[in-house]
């Protein structure tokens, strides 16, 4: 069964580096399981981590503008098409580990048959893994758009100050109807230890489940955000289904 892990937030707060971290200590855990990276986010910073040439997307196939490695087989229906093109730009990163890219999405409610036949095709692709990782946009809305998969822990990424606490209420509001209750987790990033508890005092007045916290480094560090994860890994509501 497939662990469906989703990590949002407002851009600059680190979604991309613990998501890298994620990946990390999931490989170190479960070193025989395959896992799928989806970088959804429009920056595409996930890929470009990895040196991931980012113009070969789901958009791209969909816009007919990605070019492909081989000639296009003939005689394919059209959701055979898809599901051979979406093989064209995964990329593996290690022997357990593929990446892709969606970049632009369409809204759900376009009733286009190559955007369902898209959707339909990338969650056949996810079912294939045993963990896959979506590095989001703002909220679950943009991620829904794109694949009716069941996201099983969505993980939202803030900043420490009052006005990145405050803008959690709104992240968690509009993501809450796309996942069942008590999968949505908060972790605070690039917290300074002298300011903990005036942190946590800020979050006691809202109602978050608070995974744990990420100390501010004064270079990124993916080895320090990996140590500071695997302290409260054991929460997150993939151990039970993994």
């Amino acid at each position: 069964m497939t662990s469906n892990i989703a990590l949002i937030g407002k851009s600059g707060n680190g979604k991309t580096l613990i998501t890298k971290a994620l990946h990390k200590l999931l490989k170190k855990n479960f070193p025989d399981k395959t896992i799928l990276l989806v970088d959804n986010d429009l920056t595409l910073e996930l890929s470009q981590s990895y040196n991931i040439n980012t113009k070969n997307t789901l958009y791209g196939i969909k816009s007919g503008k990605h070019e492909y490695k081989t000639g296009i087989p003939e005689g394919m229906s059209k959701q055979e098409y898809i599901e051979w093109a979406l093989e064209d730009i995964i990329i593996s990163i290690d022997d357990t580990t593929d990446i892709i890219a969606t970049w632009l999405t369409t809204p759900k409610d376009c009733t286009c048959i190559t955007t369902k036949l898209m959707r339909d095709s990338l969650l056949k692709l996810t079912e294939r893994y045993d963990f896959v990782i979506f590095d989001c946009e703002y909220d679950l809305k943009y991620l829904n758009s794109l694949v009716d998969c069941k996201i099983d822990e969505a993980i939202i990424v803030s900043g420490p100050k009052k006005e990145d606490i405050a803008l959690l209420q709104k992240i968690e509001n509009s993501s809450k109807k796309y996942i069942p209750e008590g999968q949505l987790d908060v972790i605070i990033n690039k917290v300074k230890k002298e300011n903990l508890n005036n942190v946590i005092e800020s979050l006691n007045n809202y109602d978050f489940k608070i995974l744990g916290f990420i100390e501010e480094m004064d270079e990124v560090d993916l080895n320090k955000v990996l140590s500071d994860l695997e302290t409260f890994y054991t929460r997150m509501n993939l151990i039970q289904r993994s």
